[in-house]
């Protein structure tokens, strides 16, 4: 039988853990900061299990673009 592999979900888990000696190095409001970021990619879940990148920090990264740009439409609008 072959290897079954994780879930996206997982595997964005263990990404973010992969960036936990950057996250700690940082001072305290921006660790807030990178938590937010981190939530932006976990509510963008779906869409980076359907973009089967074999990079997962693509997938993240594109989450967090994703979010900023909606942010600044609204902003526009205003």
């Amino acid at each position: 039988m072959g290897k079954t592999v994780e879930s996206y979900r997982m595997a964005l888990d263990r990404e973010a853990q992969r960036w936990i000696g950057f996250a700690r190095a940082l001072r305290k409001e921006d660790r807030v900061v990178f938590e937010q970021l981190m939530d932006i990619c976990r509510n963008y879940a779906s869409a980076g299990s359907n973009a089967t990148r074999p990079v997962m920090f693509e997938a993240m990264i594109m989450s967090v673009l994703l979010h900023q740009q909606k942010i600044l439409n609204k902003l526009e609008k205003k």
